[in-house]
């Protein structure tokens, strides 16, 4: 990537200077020649957990003692809202989704007025999708539905697993029976959820996949987002690695849950998301498609577009001082012009992601380059069996989901 300025070195105030602002300066002439700007999203971070899992590489952290900063988070948020302002005013916004962290652990107050704050500054879309992440063992009776009068159209539920000690390995807070009863609370509270689960867990058997399986669809949910447990570096299981699955149980595991979904009506859209018909998520339908997102939040990461060039700015990511340069009105850590070299790699790591591919003008659209920049290592691709491809449309086949890394990375830049 390119930056719009210098990084900072150590004790300088500001890491970016006014050019990251300057709506005006990001829309001078460039190298891109992007026709119409992609659909708008907003990303709202929220990053305390009652504990840090041990698997979790997210900017997350656990919850000071007493009280949280509510107040004073959500203030610094609508302020870091305002200095965005100028870069994606007058775009309509199609999705809002809050994560963290444990987004659930603030109070239905609290989310009633940072959406009330965000309609204030920006235009939403009448049917405005807004998700907010939830974990079972957060939640009380009637917050759900607290959480629903304040405007979230939609939950997630970090459910994981619904065997105890697969929690109790994982970290996490809650066990089997207060994960049924937030799921039980969801679905009296909301249209649409999602449920949360992973996969080749330390000690899991087929069968016990089997049981987690079970339990998740005995909930009917409308969408299940489901992962299989990986060791991120900076993590204590990367310090500490439990013993996993071996890679072909994992597949055979992958299989057994890409065909009970299937038969219980739930198609594999994307990598790592199952919907009922109509119930795909349009907020990661978004990022998938390479639209924009403007994020707020600590450690929060944007991806905004000018006519002539895509621009990726992320937040300061430790809390306090994240919340000091919002409240003084310069939230960003860096901004950077994404190189046009990259371009095609960063629309390929999403959109290779969606069962059903994509649209070849959708690249052009986008990225604003024309397809001659990704046409030979597209016919590439289809010559190694990893793609499908006709005159107007690319899929990934089955080896080509099945081997998505070596698919995506022929559309690296070598310089």
């Amino acid at each position: 990537m390119i930056p719009i300025v210098s990084s900072a070195t150590a004790g300088e105030a500001d890491p970016v200077g006014e050019q990251a602002y300057d709506a005006v300066h990001l829309m001078r002439p460039g190298v891109l020649h992007l026709t119409s700007l992609p659909p708008l999203s907003l990303y709202v971070h929220l990053p305390w957990c009652i504990q840090k899992c041990p698997y979790c590489d997210f900017n997350s952290h656990a919850a000071p003692q007493g009280a949280l900063p509510e107040e004073n988070y959500i203030d610094a948020l609508v302020r870091d809202l305002e200095a965005a302002l100028p870069l994606v005013w007058g775009r309509p916004v199609h999705s809002i989704f809050i994560g963290g962290g444990t987004p659930s652990l603030f109070t239905p107050q609290s989310i009633d007025r940072l959406l009330g704050a965000i309609r204030a500054r920006l235009r939403l879309v009448p049917d405005c999708e807004i998700t907010l992440e939830a974990n079972p063992g957060t939640f009380e009776k009637d917050r759900f539905r607290a959480f629903a009068q304040a405007g979230v159209t939609r939950l997630s539920i970090g459910v994981q697993s619904f065997d105890d000690q697969h929690l109790k390995t994982l970290g996490r807070v809650h066990d089997g029976a207060q994960a049924c009863a937030a799921l039980e609370e969801a679905a009296r509270s909301f249209s649409t959820f999602n449920l949360d689960l992973m996969y080749a867990l330390p000690g899991q058997s087929l069968a016990q996949l089997d049981q987690d399986l079970d339990q998740a669809l005995a909930f009917s949910p409308p969408h299940i987002s489901i992962y299989h447990l990986t060791l991120e570096p900076n993590t204590y299981f990367a310090k500490f690695p439990p013993t996993l699955p071996s890679e072909d149980m994992a597949y055979a595991m992958l299989d057994r849950i890409t065909e009970r979904l299937g038969l219980a009506g739930m198609d594999r859209y994307e990598v790592s998301a199952y919907a009922r018909a109509g119930m795909r998520c349009g907020h990661n339908l978004n990022y998938w498609q390479f639209g924009d997102y403007l994020g707020l939040g600590a450690g929060a990461h944007s991806k905004i577009s000018f006519a002539h060039r895509v621009v990726r700015q992320t937040r300061f990511r430790e809390p306090r001082l994240y919340i000091e340069r919002a409240l003084a009105g310069r939230p960003l850590a860096s901004s950077e012009e994404v190189r046009r070299a990259d371009l095609p790699f960063e629309f390929m790591l999403n959109a290779l992601r969606l069962r059903q591919g994509f649209a070849l003008q959708d690249f052009a659209d986008r990225t604003g380059m024309p397809l001659s920049a990704v046409r030979a290592t597209l016919d590439e691709a289809q010559r190694k069996g990893l793609i499908e491809q006709d005159t107007t449309w690319v899929r990934p086949t089955v080896r080509g989901f099945d081997f998505l890394s070596d698919l995506q990375s022929l559309f690296l830049s070598g310089d």
